[in-house]
């Protein structure tokens, strides 16, 4: 188990880090209960330049101020007044790139995430949608702003990405367009959506 370093988000090229995610494990650490998922299918949002961002324009809210901080922390924001959709903010200050995290395998705490969501079992893709995925992991918009590299040895919540070695061949990676970003216009045909195969 390796965490993955604060220097892996800093990076310039948010479609290659989206891809590099793919294999990784998402953990969380809420209300001192461990619960992790493979990382399956990711989204890359390029900030100001792209229309499907919540960033384009370098439009900075309330809600996204967090995209513009440096890389290596959670934007989760709520959707539908439901889903609270997790995000993970890349490169350096002031460039808003962010990866969304839409699908995981559940793996490590699967009774809590059982619990989380009144379920008596798992299937593969139980993971899959970001709603899904924030729920399965206990993660809530309230956590926007904390840190991938937060020590997992102290108590409070905490969220992180670690490496278990699982090496994902070419061959296992679907790209394809992004979801739910018809408004987009031209941007909507970015092939910035990427899904490992079984």
């Amino acid at each position: 188990m390796l965490i993955i370093p604060h220097s892996f988000y800093l990076r310039d090229d948010v479609v290659r880090i989206a891809k590099d995610l793919l294999g990784k494990y998402l953990v969380t650490r809420i209300d001192g209960d461990i619960t992790s998922g493979m990382i399956t299918e990711t989204e890359a949002y390029a900030g100001a330049v792209d229309k499907a961002s919540h960033a384009y324009g370098n439009r900075c809210t309330a809600r996204t101020e967090v995209m513009f901080r440096e890389g290596g922390i959670a934007y989760v924001y709520l959707c539908y007044g439901i889903h609270s959709l997790f995000n993970i903010v890349t490169n350096l200050e002031g460039i808003p790139h962010a990866i969304l995290i839409r699908g995981i395998i559940p793996d490590d705490g699967i009774d809590i995430m059982l619990k989380r969501t009144k379920k008596k079992a798992f299937t593969r893709k139980s993971g899959i949608g970001p709603g899904n995925v924030g729920r399965l992991l206990g993660i809530h918009y309230s956590m926007s702003g904390i840190k991938l590299i937060s020590n997992p040895e102290d108590s409070s919540p905490a969220i992180w990405v670690e490496d278990r070695g699982v090496r994902i061949p070419s061959s296992k990676i679907q790209t394809t367009t992004r979801i739910g970003v018809g408004y987009a216009e031209e941007d909507a045909l970015l092939p910035y959506r990427f899904i490992l195969t079984e």
